[in-house]
């Protein structure tokens, strides 16, 4: 990587002390692991509006779709004026570049899933979004998010920092002139690591790569992120993986010796059978990738979609 991804953040998540308290959250993956590859945009919305450290708590109340933002003791509605701030707040982000927000979990500001809301019934529901996420994700309706909690689930993980490299990628091509020519490169390169998300938008944007020239460029490139982004937000599944890893096989039916094809199929009964993780029957392909010099699968994102030490495909 000549150049590190983007990223903004939740700035207690860094380290900083910003939170009610005069704390912080710290997380070391972000910090430590993936921090090695990604510069962060950090993002305070309490401090940033103008409330202090420490500060009283606040909560989201009434309606789980459109809720206020109150204080917790004094019922003081801040509502209006963090409203305010994000949607400026956003404006500025888009100067940054950003392919993706990791946000802070449960926080009635920045929680982007399942912030408990007190309904006017007075029971809890963990069906909000925080003001300033919701806000974050209308204005870049297409940008990968996340929470820090849920990107210790070794999937969710995976997911998400698929799609951050996969728009790095997609703004590196967008770098260069609009060409159709770019873009049938760039599905080329992703052709698997897609359809080992969805088959579906994988045989939709085949279709709608092939008959380009019946589309503006602009209008191309548009439908073609739209769906790309949509595609990569499905997880990946061990059938999915399967499929894809058999399809790879079938490039080398004529090159690999009777032993390394039945090697090859062992292992990846192994993985099918959660014996071993993904990494292992890849690891295997892109050895015969090399040793019989396959061009066109040398180009699939799916064999490296992001640096081996993040070990993403380790899991089993």
């Amino acid at each position: 990587m000549d150049e590190k991804i983007k990223l903004g953040i939740s700035a207690c998540l860094l380290g900083e002390q910003v939170r009610w308290n005069g704390g912080h959250a710290r997380d070391r993956y972000l910090t430590d692991i993936l921090g090695r590859y990604v510069e962060y945009v950090p993002v305070c919305p309490e401090v940033e509006c103008g409330m202090g450290v420490p500060r009283e708590t606040l909560r989201l109340v009434g309606d789980p779709d459109n809720p206020n933002l109150v204080t917790t003791k004094t019922n003081i509605d801040h509502t209006q004026r963090v409203k305010a701030w994000a949607w400026k707040r956003v404006k500025e982000l888009e100067k940054e570049d950003l392919c993706g927000f990791v946000f802070k979990k449960k926080s009635p500001s920045s929680g982007r899933f399942n912030v408990p809301v007190k309904t006017h019934k007075g029971m809890p529901q963990k069906k909000g979004v925080g003001i300033f996420a919701r806000i974050f994700s209308e204005h870049f309706p297409l940008m990968p998010v996340e929470e820090d909690g849920r990107l210790h689930d070794a999937k969710l993980r995976e997911t998400f920092i698929e799609q951050i490299f996969s728009l790095m990628r997609w703004r590196e091509m967008l770098s260069k002139r609009k060409r159709l020519g770019n873009l049938v490169d760039f599905h080329t390169q992703h052709k698997l690591l897609i359809m080992s998300h969805s088959p579906k938008h994988h045989r939709m944007m085949g279709k709608l790569v092939a008959e380009g020239k019946a589309l503006p460029l602009s209008e191309l490139y548009d439908q073609y992120e739209s769906l790309l982004m949509e595609a990569l937000r499905l997880k990946t599944t061990l059938k999915k993986n399967i499929n894809v890893l058999q399809h790879i096989m079938g490039y080398f039916k004529k090159q690999l010796s009777p032993d390394e094809k039945q090697e090859l199929l062992e292992i990846i009964e192994q993985y099918r059978r959660e014996h071993v993780p993904l990494i292992v029957p890849v690891t295997l392909l892109n050895h015969y990738v090399r040793k019989y010099q396959q061009p066109y699968l040398a180009q699939q994102v799916y064999l490296y979609p992001h640096p081996i030490a993040l070990q993403l495909r380790n899991h089993v």
